[in-house]
């Protein structure tokens, strides 16, 4: 795992973008980016995702490939990026913990997959740009799996809400409110 820099993650996409482009056309789709938070503390940081954002906004890879395929999301990890952040230990759907995504995470998360997108050119939109818990729910309209997510049973809810004010709780029904709107509408303003 290295620190790494904004532009340091553009030219590991830059050489990754033609693996992921055939390894998603292998399945008949586009490249996904997945969002996470890995359910641990602040420092901790974990290889199954590509791309890893402690709580103070520093940024780490576990790959120089972003075509690597890692174990980040379940049936959905050929031609798909997992970044995640380093939080949410004990979260439950009522209370994110001691460890909720911080203000500077939320905005550096944001700020890649802006940068992500537009390397691999694709719309920051739910069906690209997916939350765990709404790839886990099938929301892209892909189902390579049974529901298993925030609308089903909950068994992966990753950044479902971000404990802001725009995010405030958890609402899997509730539009523009769920930490994937919120995410994606930052990015949309970084790619600006």
């Amino acid at each position: 795992m290295r620190g790494v820099s904004i532009e340091e993650i553009r030219h590991i996409a830059e050489l990754s973008s033609p693996c992921l482009w055939r390894a998603a056309r292998g399945f008949g789709r586009e490249p996904k980016l997945y969002l996470h938070w890995s359910a641990g503390r602040y420092g901790q940081l974990f290889d199954a995702y590509h791309i890893n954002i402690d709580a103070d906004g520093s940024v780490y890879v576990s790959t120089e490939n972003f075509a690597e395929v890692l174990a980040h999301t379940w049936m959905r990890n050929s031609g798909a990026i997992g970044i995640t952040l380093a939080c949410a230990y004990r979260a439950t759907t009522e209370d994110l913990g001691s460890f909720p995504p911080t203000e500077m995470q939320i905005e550096v998360i944001a700020a890649v997959v802006a940068e992500l997108a537009g390397i691999l050119r694709i719309p920051v939109d739910v069906r690209h740009v997916l939350t765990h818990g709404e790839a886990a729910d099938n929301e892209d309209g892909m189902y390579p799996h049974a529901p298993y997510g925030p609308k089903t049973n909950c068994e992966r809810w990753d950044l479902e809400y971000l404990g802001t004010e725009e995010s405030p709780s958890f609402a899997p029904w509730a539009q523009g409110k769920r930490g994937g709107d919120i995410l994606r509408g930052k990015a949309i303003w970084y790619a600006g």
